[in-house]
């Protein structure tokens, strides 16, 4: 049985948060797109950003912990969406390692993530997810979010394009 914890991020978790969002992200583009050249992440880059974030908390970053050890995080903030009230947050990021999906991390760190954005004065969340990714959509889903329809982009990844819908919802 799983141990799960969240605590915010310190800068020695900048380079496991980096390992655990390339290695979640090629597991998800393999799932996605069987037989096409996952796009690289690079972890030093990776890492780069993210200690920047931790240092500046822009965004606050929050890691999960399982019995000490970094499983997931999740990055969180003000939504950088144009035209969007100051009241609404973001999910920049939520990734836990591939050998703890359907744990419960997911869950743990989009609770904590709810409550530091309720801290910041925030009445509302979003958060950008690939059409494609259908297990992504039904976390999002049971957590609350609705799908915004007229919302969808088509976005850059590797060489592919994918298309992206903007979820929302309340958060008080």
């Amino acid at each position: 049985m799983s141990n799960i914890e969240v605590r915010v991020a310190t800068m020695r978790d900048a380079k496991v948060i980096a390992e655990i969002h390339a290695s979640a992200s090629q597991a998800a583009f393999k799932a996605l797109f069987p037989g096409e050249k996952a796009p690289v992440i690079s972890v030093d880059k990776s890492q780069a950003y993210w200690r920047e974030a931790i240092e500046f908390s822009d965004p606050q970053v929050l890691v999960a912990t399982d019995d000490d050890t970094v499983v997931g995080f999740v990055g969180f903030d003000r939504s950088r969406d144009a035209k969007t009230p100051a009241t609404t947050g973001e999910i920049w990021a939520i990734y836990a390692l591939p050998s703890h999906w359907g744990q419960g991390v997911g869950l743990a760190l989009w609770d904590a993530a709810r409550d530091g954005l309720v801290e910041e004065g925030c009445n509302k969340v979003t958060i950008w997810v690939p059409l494609s990714n259908e297990r992504a959509l039904r976390f999002h889903d049971m957590a609350g979010f609705k799908r915004e329809m007229t919302t969808i982009k088509t976005v850059p990844m590797g060489d592919l394009r994918v298309e992206e819908i903007r979820m929302k919802r309340d958060l008080v």
